[in-house]
């Protein structure tokens, strides 16, 4: 294949211009933003997108520029590009002999830039994260996604306060993406069959440093209206909508890399929403090989990840099983070779309930080896809701372990911030195993952090009375409301950061719960605090863009208005601004609804402190020197009593702790004690809590085990395994148990228990003792020993010894499943001794 670049190549430096601009790593590296500067200023400053700059500017002014220190400039900047591109990283110093070739990482929306929208929030910016951080790692990662015409909507305040919402075209020749071609110069289409007939699909590339992004769309003018429109919104449409874009991610994204020739030995679900890939991978494997679907789903699973992010039930993608009778009817009888109710099958909890919907995480779980969470706290919550897929296990044994999210260090820390951390630690500290960040960051001194600090809140300040005039503006405001809007804020005033999509759950409003206090607290004469404030609510949601209106009215008193501002239109450039510049972030969600949250982790690098309830990464992540909490870490659902005890610890953390410390000064005005806690803060959850761990993580607990899993299948190990599956499937119900005898003495106690397996052979299962977990530990599993044996049906018997720290009857003898091949997520048998 081929990509047409769309830039005519006049000069020597349109072509180099033309590169910088389409390879998106000038988003977290701003070593080129000088050059977007000097073509347009005024457009750089509103969009920020280098490709519509070049797009826009004349070719005089590239030719007038065209000698001199800007052609140096240029030329250099695109040599240390592709230099860094292709220089050896991480990955490749690290595990040279790597059995990983190429991660195909599957996601409904990724948060790259503000200058490609198609990015709701947290999904997307988790996804968009981890692209860049195994840029910076090496690692060989690959993204599929969806390229939205309109992507998700746009948000404006009228001058009621109310959510408006917009709906502005993403024209591609505006975003700085290409499309791919085929060899002979033509875009390459591909079709997948629907119902109502063929769709076209269009194909892009997004360059993101060393890795790459390709987006689909059904914008196709050989599409009918219906169509086309698929693909016309992020998250948008009902079912049927929902459905198709699905079935374009997952069947079409993994269609696609077959038809670009990239052998993908891993497959990353990035939540549920593509688990159709699981379908289209076995359905080549049967192609390639002849097997027949339950066998090569048994195969390529071991390839497979599934990363959930949703924390309650409700939150999951189900249709009807009218729907996926009518859309897939086609593809699993006659690609797949099994009927509509087999597929059912694998997305139901219940396979034999046909009134159950089908749900696309229970999909993703029953095709993958690996199931993972996003933080501590939500691996324990997806135990709990996908324990009906492992029946009779206990909850903290079902096979759903936790990579916590984190974020990308060098897109959100602020430009001081930024020379900071490159005075402390060098270049690049974010491209490699992070060993030495902690030790530096505490070399510095007081006066240089609150510099930073400083700094930063009076960017944040001149930034939001700007974006505050705008936006009154456009709703007709009074002259003296502009002048209002420029003077609000304050850049030494204590500055709080309160954005996130309004939703109930989240709690947006529970510093409204007394709002005379909270206006008490913010026009304190003495010691001043300032609020800026942002978030979207769904269209549809009627309760969320109420708190909306909450606050806008909160906001708009004379005596508020000074220390208030709601920004509108959350977006990835207003969030820059805010995580820099605000000195603490706070976050109230009901636990354990935040399956991790990102907004709080983008302050770290910039010295803001974090005040949040325990959920999500704050859950693991909070300790009394690096910020506050509120709340006892437990859930207590949507209990009003409790939202008004956690509103009044929010106010009591303010008003006895946080405040003070901020304007307790020295002789020189640094407060020493706060920023001891930026330190702490910056030096132990900064390098925790960015996406380069978490992608080192999935690297080395996830890609490579899956890799490895997944070609020990497909060199030889595929009869053997499928043969123990075969055994195990028809005999199973054969297994049980017989007598059990315990004795104890000298202080421990042995256990022999008599097992009968049918037609299974000893090897085949793992019979073991279980007690369940003590004081928050790990349950205890000692695997038991088989005895002699006559031979023929009848029994065996295993045995055990254990120390007697515990009652006898603490202990329960099991039998599992067990095959040297066989990943957790595929043991869903056990027999328990009753």
């Amino acid at each position: 294949m081929t990509i047409d670049s769309r830039q005519p190549s006049g000069t020597q430096d349109s072509d180099a211009l033309t590169q910088l601009a389409l390879d998106l790593s000038w988003s977290w590296s701003h070593s080129a933003d000088e050059i977007w500067k000097r073509l347009d200023p005024e457009l750089w400053e509103l969009t920020a997108n280098p490709w519509l700059i070049l797009q826009s500017v004349s070719r005089q002014k590239l030719d007038s520029l065209a000698e001199g220190p800007f052609h140096d400039q240029v030329q250099r900047l695109l040599a240390d590009l592709n230099e860094k591109n292709a220089a050896p990283a991480w990955f490749q110093r690290t595990h040279p002999s790597s059995p990983l070739r190429t991660v195909a990482y599957f996601s409904m929306e990724y948060m790259l830039s503000e200058a490609l929208p198609i990015y709701s929030g947290g999904l997307g910016n988790v996804a968009g994260d981890q692209l860049k951080a195994a840029s910076d790692l090496g690692v060989p990662v690959i993204a599929i996604g969806l390229l939205y015409q309109q992507g998700y909507f746009r948000q404006a305040i009228d001058a009621q306060g109310k959510q408006q919402v917009l709906y502005p075209v993403n024209e591609p020749g505006q975003l700085p993406i290409r499309p791919v071609r085929t060899s002979d110069g033509e875009p390459l289409r591909m079709a997948l069959t629907l119902p109502s007939g063929k769709l076209w699909i269009r194909t892009w590339e997004v360059q993101v440093g060393r890795t790459k992004l390709y987006l689909l769309d059904a914008n196709d003018p050989a599409n009918p209206p219906s169509v086309r429109a698929i693909t016309s919104e992020l998250y948008g449409g009902g079912p049927e909508t929902r459905l198709t874009q699905e079935l374009l991610l997952g069947i079409g994204g993994w269609r696609f890399l077959r038809t670009l020739g990239i052998p993908a030995d891993v497959c990353h679900l990035n939540e549920g929403h593509a688990a159709f890939a699981v379908l289209e991978r076995a359905y080549v494997y049967m192609q390639e090989t002849g097997r027949p679907f339950r066998e090569a789903l048994a195969i390529t699973r071991a390839g497979n990840i599934f990363t959930t992010h949703t924390a309650v039930d409700a939150g999951f993608d189900r249709f009807s099983p009218e729907l996926i009778r009518q859309y897939l009817s086609r593809y699993t009888q006659d690609l797949l070779g099994i009927s509509v109710d087999e597929l059912l099958a694998l997305g139901r909890s219940n396979p034999e309930d046909p009134s159950e919907p089908f749900n696309m995480a229970y999909l993703a779980i029953r095709g993958s080896g690996s199931v993972n969470g996003v933080s501590r706290l939500h691996g324990a919550v997806s135990r709990r809701l996908f324990q009906p897929l492992f029946p009779q296990f206990p909850e903290n044994e079902v096979p759903v372990g936790h990579v916590t999210n984190g974020i990308h260090v060098p897109t959100w820390d602020g430009a001081e911030a930024d020379r900071l951390w490159t005075e402390l630690c060098g270049k690049g500290p974010w491209r490699g195993d992070q060993i030495s960040l902690e030790g530096n960051l505490r070399s510095a001194d007081d006066q240089r952090i609150w510099k930073m600090r400083c700094s930063q809140r009076a960017a944040l300040v001149e930034y939001a009375r700007g974006r505050l005039s705008r936006q009154e503006a456009g709703y007709g405001a009074s002259i003296l409301q502009l002048q209002q809007a420029q003077a609000a804020l304050n850049p030494q005033t204590l500055t709080l950061g309160l954005a996130r999509r309004f939703a109930t759950y989240k709690r947006p409003t529970l510093l409204l719960h007394d709002c005379e206090r909270l206006a008490r607290i913010l026009t304190n004469p003495q010691r001043p605090v300032q609020l800026v404030l942002a978030g979207k609510a769904h269209p549809l949601d009627g309760p969320g863009q109420a708190l909306i209106q909450e606050w806008t009215a909160f906001a708009r008193r004379p005596d508020i208005r000074p220390h208030v501002v709601f920004l509108s239109d959350y977006d990835m450039l207003l969030a820059q601004h805010l995580v820099e510049g605000v000195d603490v972030w706070i976050n109230t969600p009901r636990r354990p609804w935040e399956a991790s949250g990102t907004s709080g982790m983008k302050v770290l690098v910039n010295g803001a402190l974090n005040l949040s309830v325990l959920d999500g990464w704050w859950a693991e992540a909070y300790s009394p020197g690096v910020g506050w909490a509120i709340g006892d870490g437990q859930e207590h659902g949507d209990d009003p009593a409790w939202d008004r005890g956690d509103a009044e610890a929010l106010y009591t953390v303010l008003e006895d702790q946080v405040i003070p410390e901020f304007y307790k000064r020295d002789e020189h005005g640094i407060p020493r004690s706060w920023v001891a806690r930026i330190r702490e803060s910056m030096a132990v959850l900064t390098p925790s809590f960015s996406a380069n761990r978490t992608v080192r993580q999935y690297t080395e607990n996830h890609y490579i085990p899956a890799a490895a899993a997944i070609a020990a299948r497909l060199s030889g190990g595929a009869p053997e395994y499928l043969g123990w599956e075969e055994e195990i499937s028809r005999h199973w119900n054969e297994v049980r148990f017989g007598a059990l005898q315990i004795n104890e003495q000298d202080g421990e106690l042995t256990f022999e228990a008599e097992v009968h397996l049918g037609g299974l052979d000893p090897r085949s299962v793992r019979v073991e003792l279980y007690a369940e977990p003590l004081d928050g530990g790990p349950a205890f599993r000692q695997r038991m020993h088989p005895g002699a044996h006559t031979g023929g049906p009848g029994p065996h018997w295993f045995s055990a010894r254990t120390p007697a720290t515990r009652p006898a009857g603490d202990f329960t003898p099991r039998i599992l499943p067990d095959h040297a091949l066989a990943l957790p997520a595929e043991i869903r048998r056990i027999v328990w001794q009753r």
